[in-house]
């Protein structure tokens, strides 16, 4: 049996610009990510019934390819070429379709349980690229190319996506002491919306090719990446905090919404009780807030009288990982 483990994440700064419909059209998209210590794992077996077992949500068994229900397995299937008596079985930390990257984490993880189960040597990056082919290429999902070099990579890091599908990865130099507050003072709350992130982003990447303002908007988020960056390496954490509130006004001037109104009016809250700066992760349908807070007490206890579950993590250093190979 082998078994993966691949973080989820959070953006930090610069989130959207890694879709393609932006970058490809604007020369490049660069965000700040950062995988967390939440996961999601996979199950690679042998299957002596000669057929296709998988275990996720559902079950499916089947001795054709073509007929896998789950598309993201399906695709990575094929990807190794192979044809049959495997299992698979899937589980993880956060459920899906709450704006940390689960799908790109899960195709990560599937990709590189496969490859170690069929002694296939490929790097980190290269399941990376190949969970971007799957998703964006093969299946047409609307979704960016964070999620799948973040997971597989791990740390802090800075993307740069370029117009010709190439990803430069920069490893932030961050000293140990704002290493410590990051993972001390940001704080993860719940809201208990759970969308796809496809369906999210779909409408903003049709948008994006075709109007101007929200191109612009995308620029100056892309700015916030390159600040973002800036004031991490420089040690400017407080500073960084409020970024993260000039991005997620950002976020609310291109996706404005009932739901976002209701976002929006907790991240006021949140900053009112002790917070510097907070933001939604992900692509905008509900999921989690992330805050930067200096005094924690406080504003958990606003959050806590909202009813808003907090979620601890930490940073993941490791990236896309084999646990377990008998």
């Amino acid at each position: 049996m082998i078994i993966s483990r691949t973080p989820l994440r959070i953006s930090l700064g610069g989130g959207g610009t890694d879709l393609p419909s932006y970058y490809r059209n604007n020369g490049h998209g660069f965000l700040i990510a950062a995988a967390i210590t939440r996961h999601v794992y996979i199950a690679v077996n042998d299957n002596f019934d000669r057929e296709f077992l998988l275990k996720y949500s559902s079950v499916e068994k089947t001795t054709d390819i073509s007929s896998i229900q789950h598309p993201l397995l399906r695709e990575c299937l094929r990807s190794f070429n192979l044809k049959g008596a495997i299992e698979i079985s899937s589980m993880a930390d956060i459920p899906a379709g709450t704006g940390l990257g689960s799908s790109g984490s899960f195709t990560v993880g599937v990709l590189k349980a496969l490859a170690h189960h069929q002694h296939r040597s490929l790097t980190n990056e290269q399941i990376a690229a190949e969970a971007c082919t799957i998703e964006i290429e093969r299946l047409g999902e609307g979704v960016g190319k964070q999620d799948q070099y973040i997971a597989a990579t791990g740390g802090i890091s800075g993307f740069t996506f370029r117009d010709n599908e190439s990803v430069e990865i920069e490893r932030l130099d961050i000293s140990r002491t704002v290493r410590q507050r990051l993972e001390e003072d940001l704080l993860l709350f719940y809201t208990g919306v759970r969308r796809s992130a496809g369906e999210v982003l779909r409408s903003e990447s049709d948008s994006t090719g075709a109007v101007a303002r929200m191109r612009s908007n995308l620029n100056d988020t892309r700015e916030i990446g390159y600040a973002t960056r800036d004031m991490l390496c420089q040690g400017d954490i407080d500073a960084f905090g409020r970024l993260l509130t000039q991005q997620w006004q950002l976020k609310f001037a291109r996706q404005r919404s009932e739901l976002h109104e209701e976002i929006d009016d907790i991240i006021t809250a949140g900053i009112r009780h002790g917070a510097v700066g907070g933001k939604l992760v992900g692509a905008g349908g509900g999921g989690f807030i992330l805050f930067f807070a200096d005094q924690k007490v406080r504003l958990r206890e606003e959050m806590t009288h909202r009813n808003l579950m907090e979620v601890p993590f930490g940073i993941d250093y490791e990236g896309s990982s084999i646990i377990v190979a008998n």
